[in-house]
């Protein structure tokens, strides 16, 4: 009997030991299907995934603002008046006719940076593709528009001078009646310029910044709505529509 206890006792000693090595996975431990950890995510895998979210991000944006209204109507990227001519805002009730002309150049400028944006597609696609990550892990970790931020950083003089052709093309057609934002913006200026009695009453407008204003407000809307696009892909697994998406993504 003794013999037996012994023997009892001693296996319980072993069972213990062994139960101290062995420890059992915790939830933390575990993958639980339809999820996927940073661990095994390479930095190929996060530029992978970055490059795609940019791909969908910029054709959502393209296809959102190069609609009618797509700016116009979207207080987010309305496009307004340039710089040298906010002034006009404030004196607008002294020119004969001018909220109307007022108007008319503001929807103007919109319809061109809406007509423009159809362009914009292959030049982001070009830019994203060509464009070097070196470290997508970090900006996968960052915040939700990091990779956007990348982008602009890294493309935006290019984007600019490939957009800036696309917006004086647009900005010479004649979209609004009949009448270019060109001349739309023209006229509001002569108009303004006029009821200044040549600087007397108020400080003329000499300069015309417009292809400039347009072209930099346009590049705007598009980045932020990118910027969106982004956001959305990093937290909406519906949005995740790419077999990398979901795998770098997915795990949020």
């Amino acid at each position: 009997m003794k013999l037996h206890t012994a023997l009892f006792a001693t296996c319980l000693l072993l069972g213990s030991s062994s139960y101290a090595q062995f420890k059992l996975p915790t939830l933390k431990d575990m993958k639980l299907p339809g999820k996927t950890t940073t661990t095994g995510i390479t930095n190929a895998d996060a530029v992978a995934a970055l490059k795609d979210a940019l791909k969908i991000g910029t054709d959502t944006a393209v296809s959102v603002l190069s609609k009618a209204d797509g700016f116009y109507k979207d207080l987010a990227v309305k496009i307004f008046l340039p710089p040298e001519a906010q002034n006009i805002q404030k004196n607008i009730a002294k020119i004969p006719g001018g909220q109307k002309m007022l108007d008319k150049a503001i929807l103007a400028m919109n319809r061109a940076a809406e007509d423009a944006s159809q362009e914009a597609t292959p030049i982001f696609k070009n830019a994203i593709t060509s464009m070097t990550i070196t470290d997508g892990i970090n900006i996968v970790k960052g915040a939700d528009n990091a990779a956007t931020t990348f982008l602009r950083s890294k493309t935006y003089d290019q984007l600019k001078d490939l957009f800036t052709p696309k917006i004086r093309t647009s900005l010479s057609k004649p979209l609004v009646a009949g009448i270019s934002a060109e001349k739309a913006y023209s006229d509001l200026i002569k108009a303004y310029n006029m009821a200044s009695l040549n600087g007397k009453l108020f400080s003329t407008i000499k300069t015309n910044s417009l292809s400039e204003h347009v072209t930099v407000k346009g590049l705007d809307g598009l980045f932020s709505k990118v910027a969106l696009q982004e956001k959305n892909i990093r937290t909406n697994g519906l949005a995740q529509v790419t077999e990398i998406l979901r795998k770098v993504f997915g795990r949020k």
